[in-house]
């Protein structure tokens, strides 16, 4: 054997006559001109008698050691991303499937749907009842219906400096354009809390049921046209509301009037909308009605200061000796503004992610739930009749959600309907 030392002790070179096997232990930082000054001076010393071992030029030793280092730095690399973890791995190959896009299972988006609805569901509880509290104690709708819509627009001012929430371009068209929407959502939103202020909240609920009744009516004088399973359906919701309000315990000439007045204003935002917002496509439903929450809020405040600002530092004295405690009214009032906007984004959201049915039977039944769950927390006395006339209405609206989905579009001249 004969054996030459070509660098540290800890890596020698090693060649072994009768195998002529050639072992190599080096590091990346090994010198090829080293190496090669120390081979040749130990060849001089002990010249190679009978090995068959056959020299390489200089050049192809420094090109092999080369190679050499850049493999260890290849396995050094290949460790290193075998040291991720094997979730990272599977995740990463779970996404990148053959069209590249990412496939959400079923149970995730039923899940997902189950949290949407869920939200929407309980911050419409929430409001609804600390509304009435604060309505209880402090009877001044227009000034509460002001603060709500305030609490909105801040709400979304804050999203959009976050950019939590994409902010639209705003240009004087759509300002112009969301003048009529605003108009009538400010109509519809004072006249159901002075509703509220006035009955139970369940009886402001049945009546606001009646919301298609308007909507089909209004939609026939500017044109469209409804099959018969329409009108058929909303003679169950005139039924149901007008047994109810006659059996109402709680029955007021302002109550009753206030929720008819805030279908009318609701259904006339919707109807508005679709005709001047066409050309606005771009502008998403949450932006839009934070939009609108902001223009409502110049709409009614001014009046709200003319109708009852009088009387606000008076009724604040008396809901506080009322209540007992200062923190309790503002957290009252706080709760009622705070989830008056989160349920509307929240049903925004879910009209997102569902069918316009799928999001009509789900309005039907929060109306259920706030109802029942009103009914629970505030004891209203309710009747036989009462309670019969409330879910001929409910039905009513179902039996509307479901005559809707079947309407054809109108054929357009030059549009194939889908």
């Amino acid at each position: 054997m004969i054996s030459s030392n070509v660098v540290r002790p800890s890596s020698p070179v090693t060649f072994t006559k009768p195998s002529h096997h050639f072992f190599i232990n080096a590091c990346p930082n090994l010198r090829p001109n080293l190496l090669l000054t120390r081979f040749q001076a130990h060849h001089r010393a002990t010249p190679l008698k009978s090995s068959k071992l056959s020299l390489k030029p200089a050049s192809q030793i420094q090109h092999s050691i080369a190679k050499l280092g850049s493999f260890n730095r290849f396995l050094l690399h290949s460790l290193e991303l075998s040291s991720k973890p094997i979730n990272h791995i599977v995740k990463a190959a779970s996404e990148a499937n053959p069209e590249g896009e990412s496939v959400a299972p079923p149970k995730s988006r039923s899940l997902k749907l189950g949290l949407v609805f869920g939200l929407w569901y309980f911050q419409n509880i929430v409001f609804n009842i600390y509304n009435k509290k604060v309505l209880n104690i402090f009877p001044y709708p227009w000034l509460l219906a002001s603060f709500q819509l305030f609490v909105g627009s801040i709400w979304m001012l804050v999203l959009w400096s976050l950019k939590l929430q994409p902010c639209p371009k705003i240009s004087k068209s759509f300002i112009i354009a969301l003048l009529g929407p605003a108009l009538f959502h400010t109509i519809g939103h004072i006249s159901a809390c002075v509703s509220f202020s006035k009955v139970a909240v369940s009886f402001t609920h049945v009546i606001k049921s009646a919301e298609p009744v308007f909507s089909v009516i209004f939609s026939s004088v500017l044109g469209d046209r409804y099959p018969i399973q329409v009108w058929l359906s909303i003679l169950p919701i005139v039924l149901g509301c007008s047994l109810a309000a006659v059996t109402e315990v709680s029955f007021n000439v302002q109550g009753l009037w206030g929720a008819l007045i805030s279908n009318v204003g609701f259904v006339l935002r919707n109807i508005y909308s679709k005709r001047r917002l066409q050309n606005f496509k771009e502008v998403d439903g949450l932006n839009l009605y934070g939009w609108i929450t902001i223009l409502s809020l110049f709409y009614l405040f001014p009046v709200a200061i003319f109708v009852e600002g009088s009387q606000w530092i008076p009724g604040y004295y008396k809901a506080i000796e009322t209540i007992g405690k200062t923190s309790t009214f503002y957290i009252w009032v706080l709760l009622s503004g705070v989830f008056y906007h989160l349920y509307n984004q929240s049903s925004y959201q879910a009209l997102d992610e569902i069918s316009p049915l799928t999001f009509s039977v789900g309005n039907t039944m929060k109306r259920v739930v706030v109802i029942v769950s009103s009914v629970l927390v505030f004891r209203n006395p309710v009747r036989p009749l009462n309670g019969l006339g409330s879910a001929i209405a409910i039905l009513g609206t179902f039996l509307y959600s479901q005559a809707t989905s079947k309407k054809k579009p109108k054929k357009v001249k030059g549009e194939k309907s889908s």
